[in-house]
């Protein structure tokens, strides 16, 4: 199933269907009951500046000819992430950020998450980048368990979008 997908940067064209993964993913949140994305982000607006700066990327399906997955891949600087409390991070060096990603709930694929962080890797590799920082509501299971199913440290606390989420790091060599 997996040598069927690939993982592109995002365009233009794209966004529409993305904003409908998005709203699928609010929803799902809603539904589990959390506060995550639940006041107006992300929205059009996000996904038109991550297209726009080149960091916003899909999961294309080439047998369903369609789009079902998102993600944010940045190399700079998160602000939020100068403010660490109750931890450390594993190193002080560049690393990549992951943000925003989301799998459409309208064609579920079982190991989806862990797939697109697995080509997150890759991605970070190919600019020579050995570290990925993340962060995640406390409340988020399906991404806490993909963290822990690819070895990702914890390494405390970001304050982020208005609430504390847990932040981690895995250093890829």
């Amino acid at each position: 199933m997996f040598d069927k997908l690939t993982l592109r940067k995002a365009t233009q064209d794209d966004a529409d269907r993305i904003w409908e993964i998005l709203q699928q993913a609010i929803l799902k949140r809603k539904e589990e009951g959390s506060t995550q994305w639940q006041e107006g982000y992300p929205n059009p607006n996000v996904i038109n500046d991550d297209i726009t700066k080149g960091i916003g990327y899909v999961v294309f399906h080439s047998e369903n000819n369609s789009i079902i997955g998102y993600v944010v891949i940045m190399d700079d600087i998160e602000p939020a992430y100068n403010e660490l409390s109750g931890g450390k991070w594993l190193t002080d060096g560049k690393y990549v950020v992951v943000h925003r990603l989301a799998t459409a709930q309208d064609v579920k694929i079982k190991g989806l998450g862990t797939w697109v962080m697995q080509q997150v890797e890759n991605v970070a590799l190919s600019k020579n980048i050995t570290s990925i920082k993340v962060d995640t509501n406390f409340d988020n299971d399906g991404m806490l368990r993909v963290f822990e199913k690819l070895n990702y440290i914890y390494c405390g606390e970001v304050f982020f979008r208005g609430g504390s989420r847990r932040a981690f790091e895995k250093l890829l060599v």
